[in-house]
């Protein structure tokens, strides 16, 4: 439990110390805009916000080094604020509490914020150090990342000057990120139609719980499980068995980036077939604990019986968002042809929310390839309007080409094999880089993205490995001082 200044390299880890001790969930990134520019008025850098709110900070190039290209560090700002059930965390208030376990830094029940509070350290360590070396340096400081990506579709052209461009936002040492997926969001309304239940029914609270979650991007080949699709699937069976379900509530996961961890509804159904009732969810608990347990260990599937509500979904429409939610895809959909290994397409039913008008749900597509994102967001209409739901989608960003002539990538695996003897892996990874925005407005930067471990991203059990943010902060360094020279 000791304090994480005491960690190598030292002035990273107490800038990162300083940032989880200021709240700074998506959409709530103030107070870490007021802290970067009192740090840059203290060391009398140039800084400015844009017209969208991004931060940008410049630090001249240390004596000798003036002739070397211009470096865009960059970061974004955001957490993903994700707790556990039993912690209770206001993200917009309370500080992240990370402590050292083992090899690890982690966070008492909730995530840690080092995606991408890290980077954003190690950006803010080299901006604040007068014993580094390196040439011209803009920071490029994002808002809004984790929850639409707000700052990078906001970018304007001609507010940085540079041309090569660190993304700090990659999560596993060793790679460098050279391509990332395009993704887009649909969002799925179901008009609300309520009727008033009968003494003939009986109701129960259905709940998921326990799940590991994680990155709808990079942890959605790892087959864990979603909670919105288990809770769907023991409704569809009650349907199949003729329990006439019927849904009063529902609601699961919090996140459309984040694979849901929990979900839970009040179903309503016939009071006379407790018995075959019971029997079900045996059935389905044995089924879910044998396809998941080696993935999903902490899996909880509850039923409490409780008071019959007054009113529920009517029967129509309750059949309609079950049967439409089990159809519904979840997970992998294709598999890259160009790239081995890598997920080319995938989708996470990621919220199902209600309020007194509609049910919604919102899921993210992902894919480096645009067309076959479009033939998602397709499939997913025919699939929901057959239902009488309204579809619509937004927020779709590009994907990140991969430039086999870069200059970023050749210093990056240079510096890399200088220092550990090896070269790093060249990797597209399947996540919403802000890289593929920004080349809207600067189509000529020359990007790659690196930076240490860090496991389970958007879940409270995201951790980061304490060795492998050294090695980053090294390469980092290294790479800063190999810039070439201006042609």
């Amino acid at each position: 439990m000791s304090s994480l200044s005491s960690l190598q390299p030292q002035a990273l880890w107490q800038r990162f110390e300083t940032i989880c001790s200021i709240p700074h969930p998506s959409k709530h990134e103030q107070a870490m805009i007021d802290w970067l520019l009192a740090l840059a008025n203290e060391h009398q850098l140039e800084h400015f916000q844009d017209s969208v709110g991004n931060v940008i900070i410049k630090k001249p190039a240390t004596p000798g080094m003036e002739d070397r290209q211009g470096v865009i560090l960059q970061a974004h700002l955001d957490m993903v604020p994700q707790a556990n059930n039993d912690t209770q965390h206001d993200f917009t208030q309370d500080p992240i509490r990370p402590y050292i376990d083992g090899d690890w830094v982690t966070a008492q029940g909730t995530t840690l914020g080092a995606d991408n509070g890290i980077g954003l350290a190690s950006i803010v360590a080299v901006l604040t150090s007068k014993e580094l070396a390196h040439g011209p340096i803009e920071a490029l400081l994002t808002i809004d990342e984790e929850a639409g990506m707000t700052g990078a579709f906001g970018l304007e052209a001609g507010v940085l000057e540079g041309k090569l461009l660190i993304n700090t936002d990659s999560e596993q040492e060793g790679e460098v990120y050279m391509g990332c997926a395009g993704g887009g969001d649909t969002c799925i309304s179901f008009a609300l139609e309520q009727q008033a239940s009968t003494p003939q029914q009986a109701a129960m609270k259905l709940s998921i719980k326990g799940l590991k979650g994680g990155h709808s991007g990079c942890d959605i080949h790892t087959g864990r499980a979603n909670a919105n699709k288990l809770l769907v699937r023991i409704l569809a069976a009650m349907q199949q068995q003729g329990l006439e379900p019927v849904l009063s509530t529902i609601q699961g996961g919090s996140l459309r980036n984040a694979i849901p961890r929990e979900a839970s509804c009040c179903v309503l159904y016939s009071a006379d077939k407790q018995a075959e009732l019971n029997n079900l969810l045996e059935q389905q608990i044995a089924q879910l604990q044998d396809e998941y347990g080696l993935v999903e260990t902490g899996l909880e599937v509850l039923a409490k019986s409780i008071d019959c509500p007054s009113h529920s979904l009517s029967p129509a429409l309750s059949q309609q968002i079950i049967a439409s939610l089990n159809a519904c895809n979840n997970g992998v959909v294709s598999m890259s042809q160009t790239v081995p290994g890598v997920v080319e397409t995938s989708l996470n039913i990621g919220v199902i929310s209600q309020s007194a008008e509609s049910i919604d749900i919102k899921i993210l597509v992902r894919s480096l390839i645009d067309s076959s994102r479009l033939q998602v967001e397709a499939s997913l209409a025919s699939l929901f309007s057959l239902c009488n739901a309204k579809v619509s989608h937004s927020g779709a960003y590009p994907g990140w080409k991969p430039d086999n002539n870069s200059t970023m990538k050749s210093v990056v695996q240079q510096s890399y094999q200088q220092l550990f003897g090896q070269c790093p892996e060249v990797m597209v990874i399947h996540a919403g880089l802000e890289c593929g925005l920004f080349k809207s407005a600067y189509p000529d930067w020359d990007m790659a993205s690196f930076g240490p471990t860090i496991k389970f991203p958007h879940s409270p059990d995201e951790k980061v490995e304490i060795a492998a943010v050294e090695k980053y902060w090294q390469l980092l360094l290294s790479v800063l001082q190999n810039i070439p020279a201006k042609a």
